[in-house]
């Protein structure tokens, strides 16, 4: 609270000096006005109560015209009897329960959330601000940006749908706005500023494995975000939804003033198409990658300022592949890690420089659809030639591996994203190369795991090309069974009850430490 009343405190400041500061061929004129002026509690400055009272007024009437759209989303599965063999015939199946939030796209029925909300729901309940509360469907999924739509039954007139800007003139400092229904508290509002642009969210790991793609253009904000924010609203100062909550970094699993956002350009993207067809194509090259910095320049004798995203490896039979592009057919240790070098250096696409995989991932994002052929500038043992790659649409088997989806047996989970501690990541850590184990990447907020007080990573890096959120816990082993992989720790738990209690043996900045998680309903 202290927090978000000193950001609205900071934020009426800054318009008062921008109402109050006189051009440079102004001299100002001194007034003296009771009725027109405060002082706000340590502060040595005038504060216009005009000022406050409009600032008030943008951030009521948001409120006032949001509210409508914003809705809560409660979701529930049952645990299948194969993953609870000791439940007694005739007792009722054990069931998840969870809960977030949702808005409204279209005077159809359509409502956008999170993927991770209703991921694998049997049943689907949406509230509304009145009361009004309907069952939902699931129109379409798309684990890669964490979106989904649900469809329910009401009348036009009862659905007012968001207004959407365009998340890429988004600029840090501005106003941002979330509205969602915080650890089922339905209908609130948080207040802050866009803390940064640009930003590559993780998605498309769990425990269960899969590969790793990223979310690009994600919208940092410290406007306070938490348990069953996901899917809801951040805003502008106009009420235009610029991005969905979807995730936070914080060790407490509630808001440490550093949450994520699907960016409104994405969603804008996504959307229709999830209405329309159920699932979205992702334009796809088909490399593994990593930025290319001084260090891999030099190691490839190129200049030191060369900048690009080096290709490590081709996948094969992907467009990268078809198209001849090459990876890297040697290694070479680079700040004590071993990377493949000498492949293509990526350092332009569409005739749009490319400085780094942030980039690359970035541009066929905004500007690129599956089917289409685009010219790839590349430097090849120093020397730049164009190809022309074709774009595929990205594989989808990973969906089937990445949380609960239908096709995933609901049971007891830890609540967390983690990945293969492998030797380059153990060496990234300060660990032993021959450590095994689960690095955790992020905790879901009011999960088992996030309740036991287990860390996700908190230290963004590229290692053997992938994208990395290293510093978090490694576990290595539940109730005593080593782990060594991701598929290791969902097996353990699927011979396991919710309710049941688990000892998670954890590596915590290189020290052994133990903890008892108890499984239960995982919160969405």
């Amino acid at each position: 609270m202290r927090r978000v009343l000193a950001n609205a405190l900071m934020l009426v400041l800054v318009l008062c000096l921008l109402v109050a500061l006189p051009s440079s061929a102004q001299t100002p004129t001194p007034t003296l006005d009771a009725t027109a002026t405060a002082t706000a509690p340590g502060v040595g400055m005038g504060v216009d109560q005009g000022v406050i009272a409009a600032f008030e007024g943008t951030v009521t009437s948001v409120y006032q015209r949001l509210i409508p759209s914003v809705v809560n989303i409660q979701m529930a599965r049952q645990a299948p009897s194969s993953l609870l063999p000791d439940v007694p015939f005739g007792q009722p199946p054990e069931v998840q329960r969870g809960v977030g939030s949702g808005f409204v796209w279209d005077t159809e029925g359509h409502v956008v959330t999170n993927y991770h909300v209703v991921a694998g729901a049997d049943l689907i309940q949406v509230t509304f601000q009145d009361g009004t509360t309907v069952e939902a469907e699931v129109v379409g999924t798309d684990p890669d940006s964490d979106l989904a739509v649900i469809r329910v039954d009401v009348p036009a007139e009862q659905l007012v749908p968001v207004e959407v800007a365009d998340s890429t003139q988004v600029q840090v400092g501005q106003l941002a706005i979330a509205i969602g229904n915080p650890f089922g508290l339905q209908g609130s509002l948080t207040l802050g500023v866009v803390s940064a642009v640009g930003r590559l969210l993780p998605v498309g790991t769990s425990v269960t494995g899969g590969s790793q793609y990223s979310v690009p253009d994600v919208i940092q904000t410290d406007a306070p975000i938490n348990p069953g924010n996901s899917g809801g609203v951040l805003v502008d100062a106009q009420g235009r939804l610029i991005g969905v909550p979807t995730s936070i970094i914080s060790p407490a699993g509630v808001s440490a003033g550093v949450g994520f956002a699907v960016p409104s350009r994405i969603v804008a993207k996504v959307v229709p198409s999830l209405i329309e067809t159920g699932q979205y194509q992702h334009p796809y090259i088909g490399i593994t990658g990593t930025t290319l910095n001084p260090a891999l320049a030099e190691a490839m004798g190129l200049p030191e300022r060369q900048r690009g995203a080096l290709v490590i490896a081709v996948t094969p039979g992907g467009p990268a592949d078809e198209a001849g592009l090459r990876g890297g057919e040697e290694e070479v240790q680079v700040m004590g890690t071993n990377v493949p070098v000498g492949g293509d250096v990526i350092v332009a696409v569409g005739g749009e420089q490319i400085r780094g995989v942030d980039d690359l991932i970035t541009y066929l994002s905004r500007h690129t659809e599956v089917g289409q052929t685009v010219p790839v500038t590349v430097l090849r043992e120093g020397e730049p030639m164009t190809v022309e790659v074709t774009l595929q649409a990205r594989p989808r088997e990973q969906e089937a591996q990445v949380s609960p989806g239908p096709t995933v047996p609901a049971g007891p989970r830890l609540g967390v994203v983690g990945v293969e501690l492998t030797p380059a990541i153990a060496e990234a850590m300060g660990l032993p190369e021959d450590q095994e184990g689960v690095l955790v990447q992020s905790v879901q907020p009011g999960s088992p795991a996030d309740e036991a007080g287990i860390r996700g990573g908190s230290e963004p890096a590229t290692v053997d090309g992938q994208r990395l959120l290293l510093g978090g816990d490694v576990i290595v082993a539940v109730d005593g069974e080593p782990v060594a992989q991701p598929a290791d720790v969902r097996a353990l738990l699927a011979e396991r009850q919710p309710g049941d209690e688990v000892t998670v043996t954890l590596l915590r900045d290189g020290e052994e430490m133990e903890v008892q998680v108890t499984l239960a309903e995982v919160a969405r």
